[in-house]
């Protein structure tokens, strides 16, 4: 199923529904958006190849995180998507496109997945939706994915997506759990021109 068109750049984004899953925008007053928030952005899984600028350790800090995605999604340079299964309703992890570009028709993307979700293709389905609106919805002509050398599941999810390994940025991510060291960085991207990948 086609992702719904967003009629704007700037404001609430739409539900994405497809590949058995429903993207919806997070809600910072839904206690269980911000519970599943904090145990995304705290597991270990996510910290190993993740350093986020202001680190997420309890509730008030998740739903402070949530409100300032929010408002940048009301600003127009990012969205941020709750990945729930399409059946059951249960969260399953985040989506988001990040950092657009309109000018340049470009954005990145980023993900994560909860640990009882993992295994299930659930980032490359989301990914698959999520890549189709934005180069369709939101009309960008590229799309680009980076992740920290070593992560081999994200190359694997990359370009089963249709984003193409391009090369290798030096010193272009945080070192786990440091802000003062750095570390080597996989770039992928997608062109609104290239191929639709075949599916999950």
């Amino acid at each position: 199923m086609a992702p719904t068109r967003d009629r704007s750049r700037t404001g609430s984004h739409p539900e994405l529904h497809g590949h058995g899953l429903s993207l919806r925008p997070w809600d910072a007053s839904s206690a269980d958006d911000v519970d599943s928030w904090l145990r995304g952005m705290s597991d270990p899984e996510f910290r190993r190849w993740n350093t986020p600028l202001r680190p997420v350790t309890d509730r008030a800090d998740a739903r402070e995180s949530l409100r300032a995605r929010a408002q940048s999604a009301t600003e127009g340079t990012s969205a941020s998507f709750r990945i729930a299964d399409a059946g059951s309703g249960t969260v399953l992890g985040h989506i988001g496109v990040n950092e657009i570009r309109y000018h340049l028709k470009a954005a990145r993307v980023g993900y994560w997945v909860l640990p009882e979700a993992r295994g299930q293709g659930v980032a490359t389905r989301a990914l698959l939706l999520t890549a189709r609106w934005a180069l369709t919805g939101l009309g960008l002509h590229r799309l680009e994915l980076d992740h920290a050398v070593g992560h081999e599941a994200s190359c694997r999810i990359a370009e089963r997506c249709g984003l193409r390994y391009e090369g290798t940025l030096r010193g272009a991510t945080f070192q786990e759990g440091r802000h003062d060291a750095f570390r080597d960085a996989h770039l992928h991207a997608r062109l609104a021109t290239d191929p639709e990948p075949a599916g999950p």
